[in-house]
């Protein structure tokens, strides 16, 4: 027997029987998923310090279990000592299991450990099924040690389900155990 994600198997006994009576599906391929997780870092100072880029990816690749990819300028802006071309950034796409198993420890280990954490805000939709949470501080994560860090960095986490609506997204990703925060006052 194989290994499978535990939120995986949840997904598939709790939550997606638990939508089909909510929203009232006719068919289970209208269950919205989680199709992948995007992670952006987008690090200014990269500009004046190449080392930084290195830095981001080896700390995302221990985060999220993959080798991100850098990201490149595609406009010069003369303010901010940026020429078209220069990496600015990292990113990566998870999928399957290793989404499942990022998704897992985020809300497990990562979030509880953000300090004066109350839950995530819910006001994060793009209208068509998509949620983006922002982590101010890559040091949340166990898997970093911290002594390493030379610069604190945050980046932005992309939910990408196949939701049609905000409502059945928020649904999913409640459903999967994201923490939002006016839970209380909506069930």
């Amino acid at each position: 027997m194989s290994y499978v994600p535990r939120l995986k198997v949840k997904y598939r006994e709790v939550v997606a029987p638990s939508l089909m009576q909510q929203f009232g599906y006719k068919s289970v391929m209208q269950i919205p998923k989680l199709v992948k997780i995007s992670i952006n870092q987008g690090i200014g100072d990269a500009t004046q310090d190449k080392k930084l880029i290195d830095n981001s990816i080896q700390e995302l690749s221990v985060i999220a279990g993959q080798k991100p990819v850098s990201t490149k300028a595609k406009n010069s802006i003369s303010n901010f000592k940026l020429r078209e071309g220069m990496t600015i950034g990292v990113k990566l796409t998870l999928r399957d299991e290793r989404m499942y198993e990022f998704l897992d420890r985020l809300i497990t280990v990562a979030l509880p450990r953000v300090r004066d954490f109350r839950g995530i805000n819910e006001k994060s939709f793009d209208g068509r099924g998509n949620y983006t949470m922002g982590i101010t501080e890559q040091i949340i994560f166990p898997e970093i040690d911290i002594d390493k860090v030379n610069k604190i960095n945050g980046f932005d986490i992309t939910f990408v389900t196949t939701a049609k609506t905000d409502a059945e997204a928020l649904a999913l990703l409640k459903e999967l155990g994201l923490p939002f925060r006016n839970q209380s006052k909506q069930s």
